[in-house]
């Protein structure tokens, strides 16, 4: 290489070099102070505040308000705090935290307290910021204590905006590096930033107390453009242009932003007739629930009777041998010796006898008479033992009651005593039935209400019986109650422990109804298609409340005479989900009632 042509291939790079070092020494002090950020103890340049995206991390816009002097005095407590908070976040100390975190909370909530006066969100604000203190007092290592703070000064921001005069002496500084909110306010001039620390400790520039303006509002759409082509088939698909279903090959269909927001359809007379599409007017009229139950016969605990003695002895002679056995009042049961009896006896006669005939009742009869009596000894056989007279060694007792023996605790020959029961007889004139109705159904049955009872195995009867009870408990593990029916029994055609099928017809009173073909189920929510006339079917949700088995009740969404569409509605709502907003057809709750 010669010495003439080296300046000609070196003297480009040379010069950019020169260039270079030149401009490293006129900007050296911008480009490390850009890098490096403000140094600590200079001021800080203000610039523009940097614009806020509006999020869901932007302080909640409060109404401007002049707060009370207390609260005024409880708030600047708890911004003080707050700024302790963050000279230990700043500094990546978490021991410092929980104890400035506190007071803050105390002075929150005793600012709450102190805004008597104030406008309601500010107070709600205010008790917000409070719990986000409570949290960042618990938090238990740097992020979790930096989400909270980020929180406290989300809301502290918002209540300094509403009153100004709590924004003296402090500054807003914004990091964008920040992961959720983003804004803090400080004391000292030079940056300090609590999200980053001391790693990152300048970054940052200023912001504004003020709330994230929100976003113009869009121009209304035209209803009639067209927003997207879909697939009938396939509501999923969405093309920008006419076309072909890709999965089917069917040809694609336009849908209007009009359609995509009202969710309105339009069907012609002749394609109703095709799809068999019908309507009827949702009426007020009076309603009536059908309510079935199981229940079980049981004996009417009312005319149940136990024959017990009064004395101890013997059962000579036993007449009633078997439960099941029919008795009628007065036949005989069985026979009794009993020493004590047969004493009483004698003393009952030997007082009859020490009385003169024609004379007036001895006292000594009357007494032995009646214990006789209270023994269980009628008329008729006080008079035969008169007659005789001599006492009986067996003691006949008879039935108080008509019925059938359902219990028999006593044998021929067998020792009685007192108070003890030997027969239960009942009566089945009269029964009871016990219906188990579901606890969603029992508030509408009350006692006095008619009941239909019928039994499988005698399909050519009912039987009509009235409430007589509403027990109050619950099953527990069935989640049903108890239901007494009170009803004749002629023939003992219901017999106890016998099924039956329990009806209830309640009366609901005028209710406004529709047919229940016309609700359309879609997950939580409930709709029907209302006829709006020219052909138009707008879907409208509704809340569902009584039905039967034709009706149901429309708690809310429709009015007196509005038509809607009973038959062929699924055809409606499947057109209705290719065209409709997502609204009618998400999968969020909605409040219709099931």
């Amino acid at each position: 290489m010669s010495a003439a042509s080296w300046p000609r291939r070196h003297a480009v790079p040379l010069a950019l070099a020169i260039a270079a070092l030149v401009a490293a020494g006129l900007f050296h002090r911008p480009l490390i102070d850009w890098f490096r950020g403000p140094r600590h103890g200079a001021p800080t340049p203000v610039a523009a505040p940097a614009p806020v995206a509006p999020d869901a991390a932007a302080p909640p816009a409060l109404p401007r308000a002049e707060l009370a002097a207390p609260a005024l005095d409880t708030l600047h407590r708890g911004f003080a705090a707050y700024e302790r908070v963050r000279a230990e976040l700043a500094g990546d100390r978490l021991d410092g935290v929980a104890a400035p975190a506190r007071e803050a909370s105390q002075a929150l909530h005793a600012a709450q307290a102190a805004l008597t006066g104030a406008p309601p969100a500010i107070a709600d604000a205010t008790g917000q910021a409070a719990a986000a203190a409570d949290r960042l007092a618990a938090a238990t290592d740097l992020p979790s204590a930096r989400r909270a703070f980020g929180e406290l000064g989300r809301l502290l921001i918002a209540i300094g905006a509403a009153d100004p005069r709590l924004q003296d002496g402090w500054r807003v500084f914004e990091c964008p590096m920040a992961e959720g909110f983003q804004r803090w306010f400080q004391r000292p001039d030079a940056l300090e930033n609590p999200y980053m620390g001391p790693r990152m400790s300048t970054c940052g520039s200023a912001s504004t107390w003020e709330p994230a303006a929100a976003a113009p509002a869009a121009a209304p759409a035209n209803p009639d453009e067209i927003a997207y082509y879909t697939c009938a088939m396939h509501p999923s698909v969405h093309k920008d242009g006419p076309g072909i279903c890709p999965i089917c090959a069917m040809t694609l269909t336009p849908v209007t932003r009009g359609e995509l927001d009202s969710g309105v359809i339009v069907v012609d007379d002749s394609r109703r007739a095709q799809i068999g599409l019908r309507t009827a007017p949702a009426v007020r009229a009076p309603m009536t629930r059908a309510i079935r139950a199981v229940g079980r016969v049981a004996y009417d605990e009312s005319r149940l009777e136990d024959v017990t003695l009064k004395l101890g002895g013997w059962i000579a002679k036993l007449h009633v041998t078997a439960t099941g056995q029919p008795v009628g009042k007065g036949d005989l049961l069985f026979t009794l010796y009993s020493p004590e009896l047969y004493a009483a006896q004698q003393e009952y006669l030997l007082a009859r006898g020490r009385t003169a005939p024609g004379a007036a009742p001895d006292p000594l009869v009357r007494a032995s008479e009646k214990k006789l009596r209270l023994w269980g000894l009628g008329d008729a056989l006080l008079a035969a033992i008169a007659t005789r007279g001599e006492p009986l060694e067996e003691v006949p007792f008879t039935s108080p009651a008509s019925g059938y023996v359902i219990e028999k605790d006593v044998v021929e020959g067998a020792a009685v005593q007192p108070g003890q029961r030997l027969f239960r007889i009942a009566a089945l004139d009269r029964v009871w039935v016990e219906a188990d109705v579901y606890e969603a159904d029992l508030a509408l049955i009350r006692a006095g209400q008619r009941a239909t009872i019928s039994l499988s195995y005698l399909p050519d009867r009912r039987f009509d019986g009235k409430v007589a009870l509403v027990l109050p408990s619950l099953d527990g593990a069935s989640r049903t109650g108890r239901v007494r029916i009170a009803l004749p029994n002629p023939g003992t055609a219901l017999r106890p422990e016998m099924y039956a099928s329990v009806d209830f017809q309640i009366d609901l009173g005028p209710r406004l109804q529709v047919p229940i073909g016309a609700v359309v189920y879609t997950g939580p929510r409930r709709l029907v298609f209302v006829d709006i006339g020219g052909g138009r079917l707008r879907p409208q949700e509704v809340q569902l409340g009584a039905r039967n088995d034709e009706q149901v009740e429309i708690v809310a969404g429709l009015h007196d005479g509005d038509q809607v569409v009973t038959a062929g509605n699924f055809l409606i709502a499947a057109e209705s989900r290719i065209r409709s907003s997502s609204r009618f057809w998400s999968e969020e709750r909605a409040g219709g009632a099931p």
